[in-house]
């Protein structure tokens, strides 16, 4: 079937350790067509159809870092999107106003024939960094709010916190403040911005030490492997992107607990695919936008996660 994927630029895709990637490799070795084309590319226009301005890829077979020339282009096309088998919203964070309105192109497109995975309104449904309140017998003391007041009181109860924004990505804007309290008037204020801006605010967790553990679930049953990933140094963040070694292991009990009981939920919403993020025995986050360590995982376990990923997407789509 035709494939049509919406995502960031493909000349900045990281071959050797993207998921899209690895989801386009795998369905095309399987035979599936590629296309691609980025959000600015969706577009409706009264008494049609959502249509995609879109391009044909064949893959090269080079991949790797440092590689740009992985894809050729063999045709582009202004296409309807019910016309594809199936359509994959892959653009990354962070989950800003353009994002909101893809994701209301791409439910009308639903509306007209369109099978698009992860949900448009799923993606909506679930901040990432919200969402894990639905399941409080999963998660650590976690508090979200625009009130320094309670930020204060939060922290004058758990002595160790950890801050964060609830649209960053990567690690992006997270602090710790132990239990001296140091610096934790400047923090709110970066953050909160004079209650502007909502914080989400948590006990900070030793298990991190061991890693932030990335748990794939797919179709709502769990990926075997988690990569954990260990901060280095004198880093608290375990994020890839701030320098965390990533490192495959098996699923701890607990960790697929938490998967079985969460994920076949959020598959019967219209999430195919989400990650989990599990520090110790807590879930801390549920990643639905772009969820990744496809390559990483496989290359450490050799467990075929993209064929799980495109399995899962052919039973969907028949």
């Amino acid at each position: 079937m035709d494939l049509l994927f919406v995502a960031d630029p493909l000349d900045g895709f990281k071959t050797h350790k993207d998921s899209t990637f690895a989801m386009m490799r795998e369905a095309a070795r399987r035979g599936h067509v590629l296309w691609a084309t980025e959000p600015d590319g969706l577009s409706w226009q009264r008494g049609g159809a959502v249509q995609a301005r879109a391009r044909r890829i064949a893959l090269t077979g080079r991949s790797g870092a440092g590689v740009y020339d992985w894809y050729t282009v063999e045709d582009s096309a202004t296409r309807p999107l019910r016309e594809f088998g199936a359509v994959l919203m892959r653009q990354d964070p962070p989950f800003d106003s353009e994002y909101f309105y893809a994701t209301h192109l791409l439910e009308r497109a639903e509306k007209h024939g369109a099978k698009v995975f992860n949900s448009p309104r799923a993606l909506r449904d679930h901040p990432e960094k919200l969402a894990i309140l639905e399941f409080p017998e999963f998660i650590g003391p976690t508090l979200v709010t625009r009130s320094a007041d309670d930020i204060r009181a939060f922290h004058a109860e758990q002595r160790d916190i950890i801050l964060k924004p609830l649209d960053g990505m990567g690690g992006m804007g997270i602090f710790r403040v132990k239990d001296d309290g140091l610096n934790l008037g400047s923090i709110i204020e970066t953050l909160n911005r004079d209650g502007a801006q909502t914080v989400m605010v948590q006990r900070y967790l030793p298990a991190i030490s061991a890693g932030d553990k990335r748990v794939l679930v797919i179709g709502g049953e769990p990926v075997p492997f988690s990569l954990a990933r260990i901060p280095q140094g004198s880093e608290v963040r375990g994020n890839l992107a701030a320098g965390g070694k990533g490192v495959a292991q098996p699923l701890s009990a607990r960790d697929r607990e938490i998967a079985q009981a969460i994920g076949p939920t959020l598959a019967a919403r219209g999430l195919l695919l989400i990650g989990l993020d599990v520090i110790g025995d807590h879930l801390t986050e549920i990643n639905v936008t772009s969820p990744t360590c496809f390559q990483e995982i496989t290359d450490q376990t050799g467990f075929d996660v993209a064929g799980m990923f495109v399995d899962a997407l052919e039973r969907m789509t028949a």
